[in-house]
């Protein structure tokens, strides 16, 4: 029996299947599920189809590939028939004749239009191919009173298909075909956004985003945990695999199997493995990744614009002024990087969500790029020599009181702007910063920040927040006469939702752990592991 392999994104899950409860009580939300890639989305889908189970719903799941249209149709009724099928308990084997003929005599007219589309596809006929496809569902419904889940994995690629008015002929099924819901799932974060902004905008039938994001600092604490737990492993080093691996779940998966290997090799060398070696998975991968760029105009001055925020040049005037480029030049690789997904913006900030990724391309791709020998062995001990630098800074910023490491990042302010959620923060410059002791019973630690024309009061708490906290810091900040206030409390620990609300009324913002830690990523500081 194989392990289950699924991991904390029960949220997500739990989202779905309300999706689909809803569906099947007359209320249809298409659902689009969007993230970085290696970040779980397709796990997720797989628990659910492994979960579900229901007679009255057909399941239809594909990934769309980079393909021709007849090899897609034909995967798309294959996968349609064989779930109607397997669905109605019948013996089934994965062949599109046998499927196609198997189910002739209990959906005879979905059949026969398969066959005038599957005739179609074979003589490479244009029309509205997609639509007929898609319609296929409406007509296996009015045979059986069976609805259609369709999941598209990595939807994106289905522009390369080669279906004529694709998006026009999908909008309009997407408005009139009530018992079929679509969720579809992609990498492409960027060109989804835009698809569903400008191709899909629809009144009716319309997509609710999700995003996946990477396991936060207690969930990736609970996972290796819960892999590890056959080991000893220091809880510093545990803790710098949650803060090196930015919570991906791939990285954690594959370093933590490499872990509990018999030969039971020590984590810089699992790294060196990796991330070093020529034939290291992770090497590879990300030579490939880089080749993408490299193979496009201007792809040295992608890589560098890649290298710079890896290496915490991450502002715009910053990388304008280091690379020597004009802002009109330097603006149209950047909204490429931005348009791949290679990075995102935030405020003034470019930033990489993969932190393995940025890691290999200062320590791995760049030292062998400005290399002036060949001499593998000396790049090797520097990269262990990176590696171990990396490592002690984590540690020994780990002993830190909270206060003392925001107090630092807090000195690097430069009136910069940073989107934390919804809200667009103004970084001020400080004039002055220290340490706060409050006075109340509940809340003790905080800092204080002037600049010439605000002041931020920032409160901290581990426990989970509650409404009498925010009650107490709304009094202590009242203690302060500057009418310019950015009033902060972060807690380690959850938010209780009436403490949210309270906070709102109160104009305080309340962050968690992950709002800290967004803070600390783009001033390249080790994360808070609570």
């Amino acid at each position: 029996m194989t392990k289950d392999r699924f991991f904390d994104r029960v949220n997500y899950l739990e989202l779905l299947e309300k999706r689909i409860k809803h569906f099947k009580e007359g209320y249809r939300q298409n659902v689009a599920i969007t993230g970085d890639e290696m970040v779980g989305k397709t796990s997720i889908i797989f628990k659910l189809l492994n979960k579900f189970s229901d007679p009255a719903i057909i399941m239809v799941y594909l990934e769309v590939r980079p393909e021709n249209a007849s090899a897609f149709t034909k995967r798309f009724i294959g996968s349609l028939l064989y779930n109607f099928l397997s669905n109605s308990g019948i013996p089934i084997r994965e062949d599109l004749d046998f499927l196609v003929n198997k189910s002739r005599r209990y959906i005879p007219r979905t059949i026969e239009k398969i066959d005038a589309i599957l005739a179609a596809a074979e003589k490479k006929r244009k029309g509205n191919n997609f639509s007929d496809l898609l319609s296929l569902c409406d007509t296996i419904y009015g045979e059986t009173g069976k609805s259609c889940v369709v999941i598209f994995d990595e939807f994106h690629h289905i522009e390369s298909l080669g279906f004529d008015n694709l998006y026009r002929e999908w909008s309009r099924l997407l408005i009139t075909q009530k018992n079929t819901l679509y969720i579809i799932i992609s990498s492409a974060r960027f060109k989804t956004s835009n698809i569903l902004s400008k191709n899909l905008a629809l009144l009716f039938g319309n997509f609710e985003v999700v995003n996946v994001e990477p396991f936060d600092t207690r969930a990736s604490e609970m996972y290796l945990d819960q892999r590890l737990n056959a080991i000893k492993i220091d809880k510093g080093l545990k803790n710098f695999m949650v803060n090196f691996t930015g919570g991906y779940p791939f990285y954690l998966e594959i370093i933590s199997e490499a872990l509990t290997k018999p030969t039971q090799e020590h984590l810089a060398d699992i790294l060196e493995n990796m991330l070093f070696d020529n034939s290291g998975t992770l090497n590879q991968k990300f030579s490939n990744y880089i080749k993408r760029y490299l193979e496009k105009p201007f792809g040295n001055d992608f890589i560098s614009i890649l290298h710079m925020i890896a290496n915490g040049s991450n502002k715009i005037k910053d990388i304008a002024h280091i690379l020597k480029k004009p802002r009109k030049d330097l603006a149209n690789r950047i909204n490429y990087l931005l348009e791949t997904d290679a990075i995102n913006k935030s405020g003034d900030f470019l930033k990489m969500n993969d932190r393995v990724f940025s890691f290999w391309l200062r320590f791995v791709y760049q030292e062998r790029s400005q290399s002036l020998t060949f001499n593998a062995e000396n790049q090797k001990v520097k990269f262990r020599d990176n590696l171990k630098d990396m490592i002690e800074d984590f540690l020994m910023n780990a002993q830190k009181p909270l206060t003392q490491r925001l107090s630092e990042v807090l000195r690097l302010f430069e009136d910069e702007l940073l989107q934390i959620e919804r809200k667009k923060v103004r970084l001020n410059h400080f004039r002055e910063i220290k340490q706060l002791e409050f006075s109340g019973t509940r809340l003790k630690d905080g800092i204080i920040g002037r600049s010439t024309d605000s002041l931020w009061i920032m409160c901290f708490k581990r426990e989970q927040l509650s409404e009498d906290d925010i009650t107490e810091f709304a009094r202590e900040c009242k203690k302060f006469r500057h009418k310019l206030q950015r009033k902060i409390i972060i807690t380690l620990n959850d938010i209780d939702s009436n403490a949210r609300l309270k906070a709102m009324e109160e104009k305080i913002w309340a962050w968690d752990i992950n709002n800290l830690n967004q803070l600390f990523d783009v001033f390249s500081k080790p994360r808070v592991i609570a």
